[in-house]
Formats: structure tokens, sequence, C-alpha cells
């Protein structure tokens, strides 16, 4: 029988869930009995965290705690589509190391824009990667991580075997268009807030990147299906140790850049989050690892000077992902850990010599 569409906790039943975990092999003889919901909501998504007790005949891995995330696909202001469906029953199966949680049942519905997804829930050893200070051993792990995604679906001939292309130029400009709209808001609403030198360097930024993206576009080389939302409430790390990692809710909206430079998606992680003195302190031996991992998982003809100039694009680029955050929310609690993040990408434009003006590192 087909999984069905979850669209509320309502329809979650022991039957269901008998199905969903016999049919994905974690449940191999028995059923389950008796489960317990303890509902939740995320950003874009409502969820539960299920306490699962199966009968005393049943045989497999029976997972005893599982988390289900319900998503209405179509909203005010954006959509999404089946990515994070396929993140976990297509893009990387057979892929045994990937850094992904184990998914139990995915289902994406056309026909009424929604989709479930029924995980592991792994809260009993792991939290979001806030939680800890980034560390070398951490930035190693997530590196690895990556480049193990990366590298499966590196090249037109491997992604465009799930239906991925090189963005159109029109893509890239509905990317910088839809963070533009930030930059605007941000300059009029909120110049007090702003340190001297921003918005000269906002404006530089925005200026030549555009440009530089589409020119990126005419070497192949270096693209790959991208997370594209890498922030540390999107990576699991363990409670004891460093490893494993998760990296959880590709979730991106119907303007995202879903194919694009690898790097892209460590330098997020990197750029927007890490405080300055980290990123200087760790970043190259993280790129390095990143690099290492990339040709151990079979990627050629991919130097690293030019890993490290796609590095720089994307440090620009991280600064139309800060100011994008502004685009409906200067009214929002976040706008304190927003400025935070866009000084440290202006910073580290200025570090990698973007020619940012004013002397931001220092403010």
């Amino acid at each position: 029988m087909p999984d069905a569409l979850i669209c509320t906790t309502d329809q979650v039943s022991a039957a269901w869930l008998t199905q969903v975990l016999t049919g994905s092999g974690a449940l191999l003889a028995g059923s389950v009995v008796s489960f317990e919901l303890q509902t939740g909501r995320g950003n874009w998504s409502t969820n539960a965290a299920i306490q699962v007790g199966y009968s005393l005949n049943s045989q497999g891995a029976r997972p005893r705690r599982l988390f289900l995330k319900m998503v209405n696909a179509n909203f005010e202001g954006g959509a999404f589509d089946s990515s994070e469906v396929d993140y976990y029953t297509r893009d990387y199966t057979g892929v045994i190391i990937a850094p992904l949680v184990t998914c139990y049942s995915a289902v994406f519905s056309e026909e009424f824009q929604r989709y479930h997804l029924l995980l592991e829930d792994v809260s009993a050893t792991h939290f979001d990667a806030e939680m800890k200070a980034p560390t070398l051993e951490y930035g190693l792990a997530l590196s690895e991580g990556l480049a193990v995604l990366h590298a499966h679906r590196w090249g037109v001939e491997r992604f465009s075997k799930v239906g991925a292309r090189l963005p159109a130029a029109g893509q890239v400009h509905r990317f910088v268009e839809i963070s533009m709209a930030g930059v605007e808001k941000l300059l009029l609403s909120l110049p007090s807030r702003l340190e001297p030198g921003w918005g000269d360097a906002i404006d530089s930024i925005y200026a030549k990147l555009p440009a530089a993206m589409l020119n990126r576009l005419s070497d192949e080389r270096g693209f790959s299906l991208v997370h594209g939302d890498t922030g540390q409430k999107n990576i699991l790390v363990p409670r004891v140790g460093d490893r494993p990692i998760y990296i959880i809710d590709r979730q991106p909206f119907d303007w995202a850049l879903t194919t694009w430079l690898g790097v892209y998606d460590l330098a997020y992680a990197m750029v927007l989050d890490w405080d300055v003195e980290t990123r200087r302190q760790l970043e190259i031996p993280v790129l390095r690892n990143y690099h290492d991992r990339l040709i151990e998982n079979g990627v050629s003809d991919y130097p690293w000077d030019l890993l490290f100039s796609d590095y720089q694009l994307c440090v620009g680029m991280c600064v139309l992902v800060a100011t994008e955050y502004f685009r409906n929310g200067l009214n929002s609690p976040w706008v304190p850990s927003w400025l935070l993040m866009l000084q440290r990408a202006l910073t580290a434009c200025q570090d990698i010599n973007y020619n940012c003006p004013g002397d931001l590192a220092n403010r």
C-alpha cells in the first residue's frame, strides 16, 4: 500500500507507524502497539516528537523515538518544492556515510502542495550546532560531511541524473534581487544601527557580485547540488564528541540556488555563524580538508586555487544572505543576530581582499 500524506498529527496511528516502519525495513516482525506525541513548530513546519512502543514479538531496529515534520509547501511570500523529500529519498541513496538522519517515510503531494517526513529522532545524543562553540574538529567533521554529499552529485553529469541543472542567468538575477529588497529596507530603516562604512561596502558588493556569479557559470568545475542553508540550526552535533554530525532541513525557497558551487555550503556555515577570530583561525585548515575529502571521494580537475577563488566568491554571497533576512522582518527580535551575521560577512570580505571600503574588521 502506498505511503499516505500526513498533514496533521490526527492522522498518525499505530497502524500507520507499523506500515511505514515495516516498509522501511526498521520493523521486521510485530507491530507498533502504542505511541505518544509531543507537538511543536519550526519556522516553516509543524512537527511532533513520537515515542513508540512495540509488541512483544517485534523484531528489527525498532526505533523508539521518531520525529514527524509536516510542511505546507505553498505560503504567502514563497513556496517549497519536493527538495527536502528528495534529499532523503533520492539524491543520496546508497551513500552510506552521508551525514543524514534515517528517514522512514517521506511523501510530497503536488496536488495538495504539502509534504511530510518521518525521521529518526536523535535529540537524545545530538543538539543544534549553535549549542557548541565551533572547533577545528567540528570544522573537519562538517567539511567531510559536505564533501561526501557534494562529491556524490558533483558536476553536470551527476546532478543532471536527478533533474538538476546549472542555474540560468535569470535565476541568478532573481537570487540577487530578492536579497536586494532587504538592502533597501536595511539602509532606510536602520541607519543608526549600521557601523560606518557598511552601506558603502554593501553597495560595492552588490555592484560587482552579480556579474562575477554569472561569469563563474562559464566553467562547470566546482558545481554540485547544494544544501544552501547550512546555518547552525540545520546542523546537529553530538552532545559528547565530534562525530557523527547530521545536516538537516534542506528546504530551499523557490528563488534559492539549489545547484551552485559546493564550497558555498561551507562558506555559509563558517562566515555567518562563526565568530570572526574563530573563522580566521580555522577557515584554511577546514577548506583544505574539504578539498582533500573531495579528491578522496572521486572529484578530479578541481585544483586548490580554483576552490579558494570560489570560496572568495561565496563569501561575497554571504553578504547577500545576511541582507535578505531584512526583507520582511525589520521588527523581528532576530535583527541583532542578522546584523551580527552581516558584520561577519563584511569582515570576511575584507579579510580575503574583496575590496570592501572601510575598516570593518575591527568594528
